[in-house]
């Protein structure tokens, strides 16, 4: 089971162990979370209940790998490009403001129309389970969607946490709190031993925000927006692999030790953050989150309170209401106009299914329940319709992706090239208006890549200025550990006018394609190394190759080489005679 699943499987069970525990002793439920702990010595001490422990404390830590993820969207990610996130963007902003407005008009008149915070946030963790578990088949172009706009949707909750939902301001020690961050900025110039350094920095932010007034949670997302992020530099993997060979040879203490600082240091201290805390986060933090927090008693007088309650049905139709309209309202305006990237499948039905299940708003809205609503009575109807809005967006989110899957059978999506062949972006042989269109997706480590490209050959002279040929990236990672980095490299030296001699170089040697073979290749075709390396790191060549592996998966495609003849799949052998029949044969495409 996948973590994302078993995380999510773990934030349900907790949510129903808390209530049904609510409902069976609503008195033990309460008076254990309002159980007092202190902290300190002599008169240096905090003092917590149980609850504030876990939402004040352990949610700091959540939201710090949430700071994480925003970080590394930003530097590396999908939102690192203005026109691969403009679409995201766009909703995430819309899917904000949309529930608010609901949520406004339902409430207005109550009191509580300072709550509207509640429906704002969609719950990622619960998103990216649900989807693993109900999501479309090949939802990778959705997923890919999804998680940068709930990127954007997080950054947007927790402004408005810091906001609107702070009280009792105190600023000397929110100065304390920026000398803290200034610090862990600073850190990152240290040679070695970082982690103690980081580590004090974010005790000192976490208390100074505690104590300035500003939610301590904010504290985690501070810290971690600073972490630096990059993507692995190949000379650093390189002299990790080095130091792993020299150990290997001389196995000692010393020897050891260098190893794991270089393996360690090739990877950006976000990413080794981010690897270290989700599994806490997952599998400890949310589950603990959520039996503070959703234990909401339903018996038959509380739920008719609830059903007459317009701050319920506020909450529930901002969420599952509101969310779909201004996610999937903004999202199909864009694909109506013609603006930002959607790739291939993803298809307006799955937009709206996605759309939905955003109002899956659990972790952030049961938390600013806390922040915005002072009356339990009234927290607990807020509650039950942040519960209700997250099994009804689950349901129904459900039966969109399942009507999808029969409107796009699995036989359709893979017989018709997904993506048309692109200039400006693909990587081709001959003329892109010829009246000819041969598309291969392939793998450089792939063995019977390597077979076929001789056939290709002879195509290619046979056919001449007739034909168009294209490769496209598909790395089988599971079988092939290196072809996602040697597609990059290709990309990266295609960016130097030597894409097709790269290639080509990789493809005859498939068994020497490690980071030191990369940069050897690089330097035997003359290639400006420091920008070939700059260019290995930067998002745009890793979202070059993402972009073909999303369109392989969008067609079902499993195994290379896969053939498109004219626009159509080819099915059965590809030897040269064979290819180029079905090239005449076949009515191109249009």
């Amino acid at each position: 089971m996948s973590e994302a699943r078993l995380g999510a499987l773990l934030l349900l069970v907790a949510t129903l162990a808390a209530i049904a525990w609510a409902n069976l002793s609503y008195e033990t439920y309460q008076r254990l979370w309002e159980t007092h702990l202190v902290f300190g010595v002599e008169d240096l001490t905090l003092e917590f209940t149980l609850h504030a422990l876990v939402n004040d404390a352990l949610m700091a830590i959540f939201f710090f790998t949430v700071g994480l993820e925003v970080r590394r969207e930003f530097a590396i990610g999908e939102l690192t490009s203005w026109s691969r996130s403009l679409v995201p963007v766009t909703a995430a902003v819309a899917g904000l403001v949309v529930p608010a407005v609901v949520f406004l008009a339902i409430a207005a008149g109550t009191g509580h129309e300072h709550a509207w915070g509640v429906v704002i946030s969609t719950d990622t963790a619960f998103l990216v389970g649900a989807l693993a578990i109900i999501g479309p088949r090949a939802p990778g172009r959705l997923r890919v969607f999804l998680l940068p706009l709930a990127v954007v949707d997080d950054i947007g909750a927790l402004s408005i946490i810091a906001l609107f939902y702070t009280d009792n301001f105190r600023v000397v020690p929110l100065l304390v709190g920026a000398a803290g961050l200034a610090g862990v900025y600073l850190t990152r110039y240290v040679p070695r031993g970082r982690a103690p350094i980081y580590g004090t920095f974010a005790i000192v932010v976490w208390l100074a925000f505690l104590a300035s007034g500003v939610h301590p949670t904010l504290a985690g997302v501070g810290i971690a927006l600073l972490v630096p992020v990059y993507r692995p530099n190949r000379r650093d993997v390189e002299h990790a692999l080095e130091m792993a060979r020299i150990f290997r040879q001389s196995p000692n203490s010393e020897y050891a030790r260098r190893a794991a600082n270089s393996l360690r240091e090739s990877i950006s201290v976000n990413e080794r953050l981010q690897s270290a805390y989700s599994p806490y986060v997952a599998y400890v933090i949310l589950p603990l989150f959520a039996l503070a927090n959703a234990g909401v008693q339903l018996d038959g007088e509380i739920l008719r309170d609830a059903l007459a309650s317009p701050i319920m049905w506020a909450v529930l139709a901002g969420l599952v209401v509101g969310k779909a309209l201004g996610i999937f309202g903004a999202s199909g305006i864009l694909w109506r106009l013609g603006i930002g990237e959607f790739g291939p499948g993803l298809t307006l039905d799955r937009l709206a299914g996605g759309s939905v299940l955003c109002g899956i708003g659990f972790t952030i809205s049961l938390f600013i329940v806390e922040l915005a609503i002072d009356d339990p009575a009234v927290q607990n109807e807020a509650r039950v319709g942040v519960l209700a809005a997250s099994v009804i967006a689950f349901l129904a989110a459900a039966v969109i992706f399942r009507v999808s899957d029969r409107r796009h059978p699995r036989e359709e999506a893979g017989m018709f090239l997904a993506r048309p062949v692109d200039p400006a972006r693909d990587r081709i042989w001959g003329r892109p208006d010829a009246p000819l269109t041969l598309v291969e997706y392939g793998d450089y480590q792939c063995p019977f890549c390597l077979k076929v490209s001789g056939a290709i050959e002879e195509v290619k002279a046979e056919l001449g200025d007739r034909l168009c040929y294209v490769w496209r990236h598909a790395p089988l990672e599971r079988v092939h550990p290196n072809a996602v980095a040697a597609a990059e490299a290709v990309e990266a030296a295609a960016l130097q006018g030597k894409g097709a001699e790269f290639a080509k170089s990789l493809l005859a040697d498939q068994e020497h394609q490690r980071p030191s073979d990369i940069l050897r290749r690089a330097e035997e075709l003359g290639l400006d190394m420091e920008r070939f390396e700059r260019d290995l790191r930067s998002p745009e060549v890793a979202a070059r190759v993402r972009d073909d592996m999303l369109d392989a998966e969008a067609m079902d495609i499993t195994s290379v080489p896969t053939f498109f003849v004219n626009g159509r799949r080819h099915v059965g052998p590809f030897d040269a005679q064979t290819l180029i029949r079905a090239l005449l044969e076949t009515e191109p495409v249009r």
